[in-house]
């Protein structure tokens, strides 16, 4: 993988297990380097995606890839905010 091309993973609107099962494994297969978790699809932001969103940031760490959030509505900024995921997911979406 390119270092100035991150890979880019979308998480689905109502995310479940075996999604966040299937982005851990495209994190799993490539090196190392900046990922964009594309959140633009949540259909509501909840605590559901905030979870699939923990998982993938701890994936994310033990792989050596920096995630980095887009997309993310002001919802799913307050959620990340009052469970203090937003001190951890770098979130590249306008305010």
């Amino acid at each position: 993988m390119d270092t100035s091309q991150p890979l880019v993973v979308t998480l689905p609107a109502r995310p479940g297990h075996e999604d966040v099962a299937r982005l851990c494994a495209a994190l799993d297969a490539a090196p190392p380097g900046p990922v964009v978790c594309e959140v633009g699809a949540l259909g509501q932001a909840d605590l559901a995606a905030v979870d699939a969103l923990a998982r993938l940031k701890l994936a994310a760490g033990r792989r050596g890839h920096r995630l980095r959030l887009r997309g993310a509505g002001p919802d799913l900024r307050a959620l990340l905010r009052l469970t203090g995921l937003d001190t951890v997911l770098e979130d590249d979406s306008p305010p």
